[in-house]
């Protein structure tokens, strides 16, 4: 007898306690093995797969794509150990998930809910992972996926036969909870198995509440934009392959959205009826609300905590970097096939941080400050500033102090295309002891780095760009960039930090600084 267990949507990370249903990657009706992966949810940190801990059938599904759940509550029902005795799986829609839930997912009569007359090649067994995201090293081979069709249903959920009246007397199964829809059935006598040469059953394009099936959408980002945009996804088709809905579909479904709501207001205009538009008590438009979620809710948090607990100050110098970019073309000036990937400058930096660092440690540290303790921190693991479509993220270079600059750099390229396609882990994203931020990308020459909380420091650098500078004494045009260093004031004085500017400026103009202090 096939046991339901409803697995929870468990804690992906340090301080996540609710993440964003993207995409299902089951449907009800399929059979699952252990740690397989079931949805792919998206975090203030990642996106993330998250694995199934129990093997099974798969009985019902919780929240629609697009809905954000907090942690602990349910995902999805598994039917455990069903065989090819239990009975005939159906179409039970989505939306009867939390009642199946209620009812313990099984029939008056001790059948699993969920179970398909397929379900035991893809059987497992009642134990499950333990973990469902790292760790989780169970030996069982994965089962073979199989999908059970689901049949057609009525509008009110139940059979669409004539007879299935019959065929449910027939059986004595009088499920009080989810009405499990059986296989099309010729007469109460055949309610044991479908008609033979029946057609293959298709999902049904829409239920009583108009709301059709599946969407082909893969990009969380297109979504996101039908969702601000209000556009219903289901009322598209994609011009994609098989159907797939591209941003383009989005963008022109605003389009003619704009379009309708511009016509209509036209028409309102007439002298007859005149429709005043929505204003506030002074007269102006009503501002537009956007709520803190996701990474911006995240990103929000972190540094309203850090100009809250961290008194931070901040020092900048300009620097001569001449040197450093003529250091980084011989560098990559070697071609063929033993030479290895293209140094970036944010790499050379990088770099001369951890040589700051290890001068400096101090600013390798962070703050207890229940125990009113600086912790120093014994390895340096570097993050790095990246804006992507999903926003600010930092992602984190793990023992950078053990790695030169070709190490370093590779690692930052590596990271970075993880960042721009949303496939970041959350232990990519923290962990981090010291943050070195690039802003010159967006064509500035300096700013006042907020830390990232709960590290101690975090480097600025801006644009590297032609002006004027008094080298060897006379008036010459050299690359300069300014660089700025914001400090926790707690951890160090003014010295301390000084010392460290001074000495990754003099490592930016003479590059030999950083040979001689290796």
């Amino acid at each position: 007898m096939a046991q339901v267990l409803e697995f929870k949507l468990p804690d992906l990370g340090e301080g996540l306690t609710e993440a964003e249903i993207v995409r299902w990657l089951v449907e009800v009706g399929d059979v699952v093995a252990i740690d397989q992966p079931v949805v792919e949810v998206e975090t203030a940190k990642a996106m993330v797969e998250v694995p199934c801990p129990y093997g099974g059938v798969v009985t019902a599904r919780f929240g629609e794509e697009g809905t954000e759940l907090p942690v602990g509550a349910p995902l999805l029902t598994v039917a455990v150990g069903a065989t090819e005795s239990s009975s005939s799986l159906g179409t039970a829609a989505d939306q009867a998930g939390p009642r199946a839930s209620r009812n313990g997912g099984a029939a008056a009569d001790g059948s699993a809910a969920g179970a398909g007359p397929d379900s035991g090649t893809g059987s497992a067994s009642g134990s499950g992972s333990g973990n469902v995201l790292v760790g989780y090293g169970t030996g069982a081979p994965a089962a073979r996926r199989r999908r059970i069709r689901p049949q057609p249903t009525a509008l009110n959920g139940t059979p669409a036969a004539a007879s299935a009246s019959a065929s449910a007397s027939a059986s004595g199964s009088t499920a009080p909870g989810p009405v499990v829809a059986g296989p099309l059935t010729g007469s109460a006598s055949a309610s044991a198995g479908p008609v033979a040469g029946a057609a293959p059953a298709t999902a049904l394009a829409g239920d009583v509440n108009g709301r059709e099936g599946p969407v082909a959408v893969v990009s969380p980002l297109v979504r996101r934009l039908a969702r601000q945009h209000e556009i219903d996804l289901r009322r598209l088709t994609g011009s994609g392959p098989d159907g797939l809905i591209l941003r383009a579909d989005v963008d022109a479904a605003i389009r003619l959205a704009g379009e309708a709501a511009e016509a209509e207001s036209r028409s309102a205009d007439a002298p007859a009826q005149r429709a005043v538009p929505e204003r506030t008590a002074s007269g102006e438009a009503a501002a537009e609300r956007v709520p803190l979620r996701g990474v911006r809710g995240a990103v929000a948090d972190k540094l309203s905590r850090s100009r809250t607990e961290i008194p931070d100050a901040t020092c900048w110098v300009d620097a001569d970097a001449t040197e450093l970019m003529a250091v980084r073309a011989a560098m990559n000036a070697a071609t063929g096939p033993s030479a290895g990937p293209k140094v970036s400058v944010l790499a050379l930096l990088a770099r001369i941080c951890t040589a700051a660092l290890a001068r400096y440690p101090e600013l390798n540290s962070t703050v207890d400050t229940e125990a009113r303790e600086i912790v120093r921190l014994p390895g340096v693991h570097l993050g790095f500033a990246a804006q992507t479509e999903r926003g600010l993220v930092v992602p984190v270079v793990r023992d950078a102090h053990t790695r030169n600059a070709e190490s370093i750099g590779a690692e930052i390229a590596r990271l970075t295309e993880l960042a721009r396609t949303g496939k970041l882990s959350p232990a990519q994203l923290t962990g981090g002891t010291f943050t070195l931020n690039n802003y010159g990308v967006f064509g500035v020459d300096g700013s006042t780095p907020i830390i990232n909380h709960p590290e101690a420091a975090m480097l600025g650098v801006g644009r590297i760009m032609p002006k004027p500078w008094v080298h060897q004494g006379e008036l010459a045009v050299r690359q300069v960039v300014q660089l700025s260093l914001t400090f926790d004031h707690r951890v160090c004085d003014g010295g301390t930090a000084g010392g460290f500017l001074r000495y990754v400026a003099d490592c930016v103009e003479q590059p030999a600084v950083l040979l001689r202090t290796l």
